[in-house]
């Protein structure tokens, strides 16, 4: 069986772990993924890392698809989107601790479709 990606949801339950030890969330982005809307002029080495903390983010939302919010660059406001598939890691500024995430995770080919194996009945048998 095929699951789905575990990344958003061990994003989202480290953001709050983060939260309730008072720590700063910062997530390591790949800025240079599909679909990723970061000001550029902050990516070095093809990643940025953005502060989520509830001061510096308006409107976050954390879908299993994405994760989006508005938030201010050197005093300009912008609309920010990054695929989950683009989250590098996410980590508490104060100390370090947080997850990384394996980047071929989502990319991974999805395997064959199998008919699932018939389940074998149980037998007893009487033994003497």
């Amino acid at each position: 069986m095929i699951m789905k990606s575990r990344r958003p949801y061990l994003v989202r339950a480290s953001y709050e772990w983060i939260l309730d030890n008072d720590c700063t969330p910062y997530v390591l982005v790949n800025a240079m993924a599909d679909d990723v809307v970061v000001p550029r002029q902050y990516v070095k080495d093809d990643q940025i890392i953005l502060n989520l903390s509830p001061g510096a983010v308006v409107e976050l939302l954390m879908t299993n698809e994405a994760l989006q919010f508005n938030g201010r660059f050197a005093g300009v406001p912008m609309d920010v989107y990054v695929p989950m598939s683009a989250v590098m890691g996410i980590y508490a500024r104060e100390n370090g601790q947080g997850m990384f995430f394996d980047l071929e995770e989502d990319s991974a080919p999805e395997p064959p479709d199998k008919t699932p194996p018939k389940p074998v009945k149980p037998t007893l048998k009487v033994i003497k």
